[in-house]
């Protein structure tokens, strides 16, 4: 996994993160639910690299 794609990954699921706690301060079911979408997408290609790491 390259460094480039760590940050991109940690960028959203930082973003995805962001919009979660903004979705649940202005109570918009709709917005908590991308940010958590955002976030398993993020984890889910962290998880990918990581395999392709493993077999390198």
């Amino acid at each position: 996994m390259g460094l480039g794609d760590k940050i991109e990954n940690k960028k959203d699921e930082l973003v995805g993160e962001a919009k979660e706690a903004e979705g649940k301060a202005t109570d918009d079911e709709s917005r908590e639910a991308q940010g958590k979408a955002e976030q398993a997408k993020a984890n889910l290609k962290q998880a990918g690299e990581k395999v392709k790491d493993a077999l390198n």
